[in-house]
């Protein structure tokens, strides 16, 4: 799929102090990421505080997402849940017609065996014929998927078309790249700092944070790696390694809202149990930034 090939990026969700959503924030923040060069958005993921985002909520970001868009770069929007027949059901009742792909988490907190997780997926791309992306974060969800289930779906279901992968293990990438016989499935890195060795080693881009906070350097690292102007490449990637390290310091996006806000774009607020960045943090990001 040429449209996921690329820069995308996991738009976060602005807030005000009060906890409101900041529409003219999400607005700003679609508008500076295109114009920076993105090549697809990705609407409701991790970053975006989605776990604590309403149904309307999601409803109200969603139509703002796309009115700003305009259609101008291809969405993906993130279903996941660690219910299956539940996220089958959301994938049944939601339009999906403006999508190129869903992004879909491995079930977390249950801690399924790789059967398990196979079932999930089986289930879930038996139910639809929407383009599928597999998302495997470690991290977050207390289970990985094993290179081989991933190359097990990919092999078993057409519209299992990627992966995010987000392993720290970077072998197991490297695992998926020397397994994956599909042509046509993409293998998306899901870590900033892995993105362009991945794309490199014949990935086809990354799902990024630090790429809506510094989106014109990034998007030119990733093309560059893409079309192996490898010298070039690592010279942008060197330079961003210390600002794309320090946004996670505090976790996920109390530090990219930190960059955001210092660019003008939105507020730096987070929803609980998250907690904005921390003025030493908020102070180091902007020097950084300042540096680069």
């Amino acid at each position: 799929m040429k449209e996921l090939i690329g820069t995308g990026v996991a738009l976060v969700t602005p807030f005000h102090q009060d906890g409101r959503i900041d529409f003219q924030g999400l607005e700003n923040l679609v508008d500076y990421s295109i114009q920076g060069g993105v090549e697809f958005l990705v609407l409701l993921g991790t970053t975006a505080e989605a776990a604590t985002l309403s149904k309307q909520e999601k409803e109200e970001v969603i139509k703002v997402i796309k009115q700003t868009n305009a259609g101008r770069v291809p969405m993906v929007l993130g279903i996941g849940g660690n219910n299956t027949a539940e996220v089958v059901a959301e994938y049944a009742t939601t339009d999906l017609s403006d999508y190129v792909a869903i992004l879909t988490v491995s079930p977390y907190y249950n801690k399924p065996s790789q059967e398990g997780i196979y079932q999930h997926y089986k289930t879930i791309a038996e139910s639809t014929d929407q383009n599928i992306i597999l998302y495997n974060v470690p991290g977050r969800t207390g289970s990985n998927i094993d290179a081989a289930t991933t190359i097990r779906l990919a092999n078993e279901f057409k519209n299992i078309v990627a992966v995010k992968e987000a392993s720290p293990n970077f072998l197991q990438s490297m695992d998926i790249l020397r397994m994956n016989t599909r042509e046509d499935f993409l293998i998306l890195s899901g870590d900033d700092e892995f993105a362009l060795p991945m794309t490199l080693a014949g990935g086809s881009g990354v799902i990024s944070v630090i790429g809506q906070g510094l989106p014109a350097p990034f998007t030119a690292m990733i093309r560059d790696g893409l079309s192996r102007n490898v010298d070039k490449a690592y010279s942008a990637h060197n330079a961003l390694v210390d600002i794309t390290r320090a946004i996670f310091e505090e976790g996920n996006p109390a530090g990219i809202k930190a960059v955001l806000a210092s660019r003008g774009i939105c507020e730096p607020y987070t929803r609980l149990p998250l907690m904005p960045a921390t003025e030493a943090l908020t102070t180091k990001i902007n020097q950084l930034l300042n540096e680069f």
